[in-house]
């Protein structure tokens, strides 16, 4: 239910409009807490898996922190390219950008253990991915067609189920801790437990923005209990700069094919998302289907805002959902609150010292958090395939897809004569099933639809055609 005293009921689906500056401001805010965890975390992980980034010790852990604030600046700048526009760029609606996790399952293998070297190879996909998406924005309601919900579905799954690996890693005690006496112990687990049962708590027995904010309010109960535990050092606060602009080219950049096409076949994936992220906000917001142009300009948003992250040292940007959720929630439709919520976060973006504090965060609470958010992740995959039609064609397309995805993902040494290029892109899991998918749904006739599942579901579909007939009846 919206509150009425923020503005009359016509102005609050208003984009245009803006509620007195001292409820805008924390509205903005609550915003970015919304969302902060989230558009953190890539970061955290691409570092992880690059070998550099855990403790204070390594060489390489300003770097870490030097991502973690570009995250946050350019997460601003790309919401700001949304709110406010700059021509065509821009749906000029209240959509909030982050950094995605749908590009992680991609970037592991670009980076696995190849320390901040290949980072250069990273930002020059990040690049000519952006401008990829950007063109998109051409022609994407034509495309849209290919991307079904058995499609899109498949895909935002495997996106989760790639990820949920590293979250047990984490809560574990990280992936450089693997094979160590500490790793898995009793005390790691138990600080990962205690943000995972914090954030199911607020989820579920809160409202209002105690719920929204769960997991961020999770990690810090868990973070007081790391700190009371030992586990937390602010040694690098204090060293961290109070300033500092993002530097242009500061990985460099370099091109290689694998990263390029992993990039840009991604952009599609994220193309879409972008789509049903306007369409969320015009219905929840302002009650109406969104506009050619909004969605036109909000997929050049997208690819732009990813383009230029890309030559500063960022990762890939897109909308966030759960800032959807926040608009229909609220009831405020302003595209200048979350400009606010922009604002602050390209403030915090330029204070190093902020992302010292996150870096502080031990993997273990990290781990009890990305445990819940790649969960949310796969049960939003599967909330979509809910609605596909389980016919003979549809399950014969998941199946191939799935299992074809998800082998090559955990036995990667089943492509070892495999040229180096091609084991980056089928190994990532969601490349593949994500292809194989999209071919199969347009070269498979609609005809095997309407033939009976028996053979390939060992009788189940006609169970549960007898248990939809039964609790419809």
């Amino acid at each position: 239910m919206a509150d009425t005293s923020l503005g009359t009921p016509d102005q609050l689906r208003d984009p245009d409009y803006t509620p007195p500056l001292a409820k805008a401001v924390p509205l903005g805010i609550q915003h970015v807490l919304a969302m902060f965890v989230s558009n953190v975390t890539p970061a955290i992980i691409v570092c992880g898996a690059a070998g550099f980034g855990f403790g204070s010790n390594s060489p390489d852990f300003p770097e870490m922190i030097y991502m973690i604030q570009m995250s946050m600046f350019f997460a601003g700048v790309a919401t700001l390219f949304q709110t406010i526009g700059i021509g065509p760029v821009g749906a000029r609606l209240p959509i909030v950008q982050g950094t995605s996790f749908a590009f992680i399952p991609i970037m592991i293998p670009l980076v696995a253990g190849k320390g901040v070297e290949a980072m250069s190879v990273l930002m020059g996909g990040v690049l000519v991915g952006g401008l990829f998406h950007a063109c998109l924005a051409l022609f994407i309601g034509r495309i849209r067609f290919a991307l079904p919900p058995l499609v899109t579905g498949l895909v935002v799954t495997m996106i989760g189920l790639a990820l949920v690996q590293v979250g047990i890693q984490y809560a574990a005690g990280g992936v450089p801790a693997i094979g160590t006496e500490d790793y898995g112990s009793l005390r790691n687990w138990f600080v990962a437990g205690v943000v995972i049962v914090v954030t199911l708590a607020l989820k579920f027995f809160t409202r209002g923005m105690l719920s929204v904010s769960a997991v961020l309010l999770g990690l810090l109960a868990g973070y007081a209990v790391a700190f009371l535990l030992g586990m937390v050092s602010f040694a690098n606060v204090g060293q961290a700069a109070t300033v500092a602009l993002p530097d242009p080219f500061h990985y460099g950049l370099s091109f290689s094919f694998a990263a390029i096409l992993g990039f840009c076949l991604m952009a599609f994936v994220s193309a879409v998302e972008t789509v049903g992220d306007v369409s969320g906000v015009t219905k929840g917001g302002a009650g109406r289907e969104a506009t050619d142009r909004e969605i036109t300009g909000a997929t050049y948003a997208d690819g732009f805002g990813t383009a230029i992250s890309g030559v500063f040292g960022a990762l890939p940007n897109t909308s966030f959902s759960q800032n959807v959720g926040l608009i229909a929630m609220t009831g405020v439709m302003s595209r200048h609150v979350v400009t606010i919520g922009a604002v602050f976060l390209i403030l915090c973006g330029l204070m190093p010292k902020v992302g010292a504090l996150i870096s502080t965060v031990p993997i273990e609470v990290l781990g009890g958090g990305v445990i819940v958010m790649f969960g949310m992740v796969v049960a939003a995959g599967i909330s979509m395939l809910s609605d596909v039609e389980w016919n003979r064609r549809n399950m014969v397309i998941f199946a191939i897809a799935l299992s074809l995805g998800l082998g090559l993902q955990l036995e990667p040494g089943a492509l070892q004569h495999v040229p180096e290029t091609a084991q980056v892109l089928l190994t990532s899991g969601i490349l593949p099933a994500a292809v194989i998918a999209i071919v199969l749904n347009l070269a498979l006739p609609e005809e095997l639809a309407a033939e009976a599942t028996e053979e390939v579901s060992g009788g189940l579909s006609g169970h549960g055609a007898g248990l939809k007939r039964r609790d419809t009846a």
